[in-house]
């Protein structure tokens, strides 16, 4: 039976930060992605934005790997030539009564260790932003956008420079937990069997991380909520210089419908939450380009009905349910040698360097 010291399953922005930091030449490291391409799940669909780290819990490991994962990205990006820009961010009060969520995020974004917010007024937001209509704003300076695909490439050279393997078209099966190693079976494209041992297994399987630690006893349940997004055309470019979110949601479901751009300064709006039955369903309805235009005409009143058009979507792997409170990471050896990586959503790829180095740590 082939054998293999470390196996990762699932080729997305987090098994690919996990390979490139703990592939070495002295052991067999092997990266199984179901897809015939690396990172192409909920990897490739989210809105490339570097996240300051503000939103979540004090003490959440979403809070701490967000914000080391912020200072580690822009480090990584600056250093290997990816594709990143610092652009900010702006998340504003559209009532004056929001100014009141605005300071707890502040407070809060403060206990986490986040320094660099900045609570400002009407008039100062309108000087930085005058298309953007507000009551006030935080601002997050260290907020930003980077190419996911570049940042995804540069972890699987990495990773295959340290001799990781990577093998496409092969879902994982079954795993049996042996005396001392896990056998893990599989099938490719062909729907042929293949089955070899590893001493180590690292479930960073996104939207199907529940169905592979239940393999060995788990107890997981993951919620898919989906987020459409929508493109804006025939808005001069420039006209924004910031992202530009609303205030979130109170159960942390999502970040609101927002403004966002790519690294060509192409605006688009969302992620919206809808939570869907258990498919990976990425059409989006005609329809949300109205649901999008009335939640964002609210901050952005130079949006016209006909500016709105449906888009991409996305799925977020969420342990959250849509009556829950905040669930955070779960990042756990729950058998030993068996690493589990559940409802790793937002902010997963900025965090995924600090995420990385956290599993290393593990091991």
């Amino acid at each position: 039976m082939e054998k293999a010291d470390i196996t990762i399953i699932g080729a997305g922005v987090i098994g690919l930060a996990i390979a490139a930091e703990i592939a070495r030449p002295d052991l067999s490291v092997f990266i199984l992605e179901k897809n015939n391409a690396h990172g192409g799940g909920i990897s490739s669909r989210n809105s490339e934005v570097i996240h300051g780290g503000m939103y979540y819990p004090e003490g959440s490991l979403k809070a701490s790997l967000c914000i080391d994962g912020n200072r580690m990205l822009y480090e990584i990006a600056s250093k290997h030539n990816l594709p990143h820009k610092r652009t900010g961010k702006l998340i504003v009060a559209v009532k004056k009564e929001e100014g009141e969520d605005l300071e707890r995020l502040y407070d809060n974004g403060r206990k986490n260790g986040v320094t660099s917010l900045e609570l400002i007024s009407k008039k100062h937001a309108s000087t930085m932003e005058p298309n953007v209509q507000v009551e006030a704003a935080l601002y997050s300076p260290d907020t930003g956008i980077i190419g996911v695909h570049d940042l995804m490439n540069y972890y699987l050279a990495r990773a295959q420079s340290r001799k990781a393997q990577i093998v496409y078209q092969t879902k994982v099966m079954q795993i049996e937990k042996d005396s001392s190693p896990y056998r893990i079976f599989t099938h490719n494209a062909k729907s042929e069997t293949f089955e070899f041992s590893s001493a180590v297994v690292i479930n960073a399987a996104g939207l199907e991380s529940d169905t592979i630690a239940n393999m060995i006893g788990g107890s997981y349940h993951l919620h898919y909520c989906k987020g459409d997004y929508c493109s804006i055309s025939g808005v001069k470019t420039g006209v924004v210089q910031r992202l530009i979110y609303p205030v979130p949601a109170k159960k942390r479901i999502g970040l609101g419908v927002h403004l966002t751009m790519d690294l060509n300064g192409r605006f688009k709006l969302g992620p919206d939450t809808t939570y869907i039955d258990r498919k990976e369903d990425y059409n989006v309805a005609p329809e949300k380009a109205e649901f999008f235009y009335q939640s964002a005409g609210k901050f952005l009143p130079f949006l016209k009905k006909e500016n709105i058009h449906p888009d991409m979507a996305g799925i977020r792997p969420k342990l959250q349910g849509p009556d829950d409170d905040f669930h955070d990471f779960v990042i756990k050896e729950d058998s030993p040698g068996f690493i589990n990586l559940v409802g790793i959503e937002s902010p997963g790829m900025t965090a995924s360097p600090a995420i990385a180095r956290f599993v290393r740590k593990m091991l």
